[in-house]
């Protein structure tokens, strides 16, 4: 028998990426139309809020729970900086392309974004809004992040996996 308690909440869009406060209090869910971060309670998913973003196409999310900042790549070639307490957005940057995944790196600081099409790893220090463009291959959009220092790209045109520092 089984005593696990199953909760839902209606969407008001697509979702897309999400990750929780460092608490697990809290989820952060990208929703692309509307483009939005959703915010709700957790375990119960209540007290549920909506952060509307200006830029469209919200995607790739992650956290920096030590800064309290969350970091949402979206559609429309562009990376939010937004308060994981307020929702307020305090900088956006230009990216090369649509997203596919964001990783925050509490070791380093960086964001890393990245962008099947044009194939690249966009990577931003939010600390100085200074960016770096590292070409992976056209497709290489599915990551994984090991802190603190390597990020690991998949590459359809490498026909194998890309070994990315992250200093």
């Amino acid at each position: 028998m089984s005593d696990h308690k199953h909760v839902s909440i209606e969407l008001p869009g697509r979702p897309r990426w999400c990750v929780t406060d460092a608490a697990f209090e809290r989820v952060f869910l990208c929703i692309r139309e509307p483009s939005m971060v959703l915010v709700a309670r957790l375990p119960d998913l209540g007290s549920v809020t909506h952060w509307k973003i200006s830029s469209s196409g919200a995607h790739g999310l992650d956290i920096d729970h030590s800064r309290g900042l969350l970091y949402v790549a979206c559609d429309d070639s562009t990376l939010v900086e937004m308060s994981s307490t307020s929702g307020q957005v305090t900088n956006v940057w230009p990216i090369a392309g649509s997203p596919d995944v964001t990783f925050f790196n509490p070791a380093t600081g960086l964001v890393h974004v990245a962008i099947g099409e044009p194939g690249l790893v966009e990577t931003i220090d939010p600390r100085t809004g200074r960016g770096t463009r590292t070409v992976t291959g056209v497709g290489a959009h599915t990551t994984a992040l090991v802190a603190p220092d390597r990020l690991y790209a998949i590459s359809p045109a490498h026909g194998g996996i890309l070994v990315l520092s992250d200093t």
